[in-house]
Order: structure tokens, then C-alpha cells, then sequence
């Protein structure tokens, strides 16, 4: 009993040594423990391939791709470029895709047996055919088949690349009225509203004044990135064709105008909507 008793001394003492040696030697190596932080994540680069490239650089780019391609479009606001569908085999012939037919004869079916029913018993036999349920044609395509296909989408993608291409290269336009607040072109338009209603006033129509024809009308004007007149449309006519006719011809007696302000938007076509007044006293007044 004395000898299990000292040896459970000596084992606890040699474990209490060993710990005392470790702790020890810890304080006197100055060994530390921390934990490692995780590597910093690489910064990631959004690349977008487009299909076309106008070969016009812009001034201020919205998305990085591969080629310069400086859109058009009727959108205000930036939108990230898509093409639905690529061409690895473009087909050099251009028009319409065509569409598969449906065959005008129908499928020839398997004849099927004629059974007889007889019966000991009866004296007559009456003949009866098995019917066998529609089945669906699961026979795999022809090689010929599959080429047409393939030719077929080809030539279907080739035309959506075509339009996609014809959208890039449209002109940018912008339509400003009276409620423009934008500098450059509110005085833009302050400077052509007071250069039309100068040379209105100087020719003013002389059947209008004999007649004292008065009224408004609605009229947009288009002008290219030079300032000449691209388009005059009546929005709403004044209900005389005298003052209509007058209006049109007020503005191509003043064009050409300045030409368009230049900023970040490289506007090529700019559209002025108006209301010309014939007013009382031989007075032309652009609201």
C-alpha cells in the first residue's frame, strides 16, 4: 500500500516538473501566439466584349471593352451593352431567315394486320382491326437536316448583329423646350429664339397682315451638330396654312444657326420645340 502510494507521488511530481519546465521555458524564449488574418482579396476588373466597334473614340467612356464603340440610342441614362447572340459561322447572303415548312403529305403509317374473330358456336365471323395508338415520331434528324439548322442560325444571328451594329452607329439626339434648364443649351436657345423672332418680325407674311390672320402653332426644329436645319415638323398647326407656311419659312430664312454647344454628351442632332404666336399688331412672339 506504501509503494502504490509513493509511486502516484513520483508520477505526480514528474508531471508537475514537466509542466514547470514548459512554462519556464516560454517566459524565458518569449514564445506568443496570435492569429494569422485572412489575405486581402485581389481587386477584380469588369471587362465587357462587344460584338462591333463604331471606330469612334468617345470622350467619356461608360463601361470598358475591347474596341471603342460610341453608341447612339434614345436612352438618357447608361446602360450596359448585351448582344443575344453571337455568329461563329456568318453566312455571306443577306436576307430574311428562313422558316422551316411543315411537310404536305403526311407520314406513311405501318399497315397493320387484319385479325378474324371466330367462335365455335356462331354460325357468321365478323372481321375486326387492332388499333394502335398514335406514336410520336422520335426518328433522329438527317445530316442534311441539321446543316440547314445550323445555317439557319447563322444567318439568323448574323442579322441581329447586322441591327445591333445599325443601332450603335444611330446619331445622339436631344429634344429641349422651353422648361430646358440645362446651361448650355437654355442659352442655346435663348440665343435662336431671339434670332427667329428678329427675322420673323422683318418677314412678317404679308397675306397674314392683309387678312389679320392671328393664331399659334407647335413647331419642332432639328438641327445637325453644324447648326443646319436637318427637320421642321408641325406639331400642332394653327388651323390657317397661312401661318404654317409662314413659320417654315421664317426658319429657313434665319438657318444656319451657331452651331451646337459642345460637352460631355457630344450631341449630334438637337430638337427645339416651340410655340410660334401671330399676334395682333403684325407681332411674332416664340414661347
Amino acid at each position: 500500500m506504501s509503494t502504490s502510494t509513493a509511486n502516484a507521488a513520483a508520477d505526480r511530481l514528474g508531471v508537475t516538473f514537466l509542466f514547470s519546465l514548459i512554462a519556464h521555458a516560454v517566459v524565458a524564449l518569449g514564445i506568443t501566439f496570435t492569429i494569422e488574418k485572412p489575405a486581402a482579396s485581389l481587386p477584380s476588373l469588369d471587362v465587357i466584349l462587344v460584338q462591333s466597334a463604331s471606330g469612334k473614340l468617345p470622350d467619356k467612356a461608360d463601361f470598358l471593352a475591347q474596341a471603342s464603340n460610341s453608341g447612339g440610342g434614345d436612352s438618357d441614362t447608361a446602360r450596359r451593352p448585351s448582344n443575344p447572340l453571337s455568329s461563329p459561322i456568318p453566312k455571306p447572303i443577306e436576307g430574311i431567315t428562313p422558316r422551316p415548312t411543315d411537310n404536305g403529305a403526311p407520314r406513311p403509317s405501318v399497315a397493320t394486320k387484319a385479325e378474324l374473330l371466330i367462335t365455335r358456336s356462331a354460325e357468321r365471323s365478323v372481321e375486326s382491326t387492332r388499333e394502335t395508338p398514335d406514336q410520336a415520331d422520335l426518328q433522329a434528324p438527317s445530316e442534311r437536316e441539321i446543316i440547314e439548322r445550323k445555317l439557319e442560325m447563322a444567318q439568323l444571328a448574323q442579322e441581329i448583329q447586322r441591327e445591333t451594329e445599325k443601332y450603335a452607329k444611330r446619331p445622339k439626339k436631344k429634344y429641349i423646350s422651353a422648361n430646358t434648364r440645362e446651361y448650355e443649351f437654355a442659352s442655346y436657345m435663348s440665343a435662336w429664339v431671339a434670332r427667329i423672332e428678329r427675322i420673323g418680325n422683318l418677314n412678317y407674311p404679308d397675306e397674314a397682315r392683309r387678312q389679320e390672320l392671328h393664331g399659334q402653332l407647335v413647331l419642332t426644329v432639328g438641327l445637325n451638330r453644324d447648326g443646319s436645319v436637318k427637320s421642321i415638323d408641325i406639331i400642332q398647326p394653327s388651323g390657317h396654312k397661312v401661318l404654317d407656311d409662314a413659320a417654315i419659312r421664317i426658319v429657313r430664312l434665319a438657318a444656319p444657326f451657331n452651331a451646337l454647344p459642345k460637352n460631355a454628351e457630344a450631341i449630334d442632332e438637337l430638337y427645339i420645340t416651340r410655340t410660334w404666336q401671330f399676334l395682333e399688331g403684325n407681332i411674332l412672339r416664340n414661347r
